[in-house]
C-alpha cells in the first residue's frame, strides 16, 4: 500500500478519468466491426506470434473485442450494467487506483497469452504457432468479470434486480460466478486456465494487498461478536449519560439539550446549557 500511495502521489495526474466509458466505447467499435466487417477482428486479436513479427498493435486492439453477447439488447444491458459498476468503483477507490486495477488486468492478460504461447511452442517445438493453433481465444470477458467481483467485494449486500424481476444481493451473484469460473478451470484446457488465471490476477493481488487480513483472526472475530452483543443488549430505562446538577434534567427529558462540565466547580458537576453560566460554583 505504501508503494501504491507513492505511485499515486507521483503519477495521479496521468490517470484517465471515467475509464469505464472509454472501455465501453471501445466495445461499441468492436461490436460494430463484428457485424459490418467480421474479418477485421482477425487483425485485432491478441496473437503473440504475430506481435513478435511486427503487428504490435495487437497488444492494444484486442481490448476492442467485446465479450460475446446473444443479442444487441442483451449487449446493451450488459454494457450499462458494467458502466454502473465501473463508475462506482472509480468513485470508491479514486481515479488512479481504478486505473491501476483495469490496466493491471489488461497487462496480466497479455503476459498470460505470451506465457501460454511460449509453453506451447516449447512443448511442440514449433515457434510458428499462432493464436488460433494454440487454441486460446483471449478476450475481455474476464476483465469485465474482475470489475464485477471487485464491486461485489466492496458492496456485498447491495441488492439488484436480476432480469429486472428477481431481487438478489451482489455477494450471492459473486458466489455463483465463482462456481462457474471454477468449473471453467476444471473443464478447460491448461492454456485456457493460464489465460483465465492471469486475467483475474489483478483481482487477487489488489484485494489481498489492500485488505486488512488481521480482521479474519480469531481474536478479532471474537472482539467484533462481543461488540455486536453489547450494542444489541437492551439497556435499563432509568440509566442516563447526562444530568444537570441544578435542574436535574437529562438527555431523555429533552434530546436537544447540551451538557457541559464546569471547570471552576470542585468535583465532577455537569450542567445543562441553561445553567452552565448561571449556577453557583461548588467550592
Amino acid at each position: 500500500m505504501n508503494f501504491l500511495n507513492k505511485l499515486e502521489r507521483k503519477f495521479s495526474k496521468y490517470a484517465v478519468s471515467n475509464l469505464t466509458m472509454y472501455l465501453i466505447f471501445g466495445y461499441v467499435i468492436g461490436y460494430v466491426l463484428s457485424r459490418m466487417a467480421p474479418g477485421m477482428l482477425n487483425y485485432l486479436t491478441l496473437d503473440p506470434y504475430r506481435v513478435l513479427h511486427g503487428q504490435i498493435w495487437r497488444l492494444v486492439t484486442w481490448v476492442l473485442i467485446p465479450p460475446s453477447a446473444q443479442s444487441i439488447l442483451f449487449y446493451v444491458i450488459m454494457m450499462m450494467f458494467y458502466y454502473q459498476l465501473g463508475t462506482s468503483l472509480e468513485r470508491t477507490w479514486g481515479v488512479f487506483r481504478y486505473n491501476v486495477y483495469i490496466f493491471g488486468g489488461i497487462l496480466y492478460t497479455v503476459i498470460g497469452a505470451f506465457v501460454t504461447w511460449m509453453i506451447m511452442t516449447a512443448v511442440y517445438g514449433n515457434a510458428g504457432l499462432t493464436g488460433a493453433i494454440v487454441g486460446v481465444q483471449v478476450s475481455t470477458y474476464y476483465i469485465c468479470m474482475s470489475i464485477f467481483l471487485a464491486f461485489a467485494a466492496c458492496y456485498p449486500n447491495m441488492q439488484i434486480l436480476l432480469y429486472f424481476i428477481i431481487p438478489i444481493k451482489m455477494k450471492w451473484m459473486a458466489y455463483v460466478y465463482a462456481v462457474l469460473m471454477l468449473l471453467d478451470l476444471v473443464q478447460g484446457s491448461w492454456p485456457q486456465r493460464i489465460v483465465m488465471m492471469m486475467s483475474l490476477l489483478n483481482f487477487v493481488i489488489f484485494f489481498l494487498s489492500t485488505r486488512d487480513l488481521y480482521r479474519f483472526s480469531p481474536k478479532e472475530v471474537h472482539r467484533r461478536q462481543a461488540y455486536r452483543q453489547a450494542v444489541n443488549r437492551p439497556q435499563s430505562a432509568g440509566i442516563t449519560k447526562h444530568k444537570c446538577a441544578v435542574c436535574g434534567r437529562t438527555e431523555k427529558d429533552d434530546p436537544s439539550l447540551e451538557f457541559r462540565f464546569c471547570s471552576k466547580c470542585a468535583g465532577n458537576y455537569e450542567y445543562c446549557q441553561e445553567h452552565l453560566f448561571t449556577h453557583q460554583h461548588v467550592q
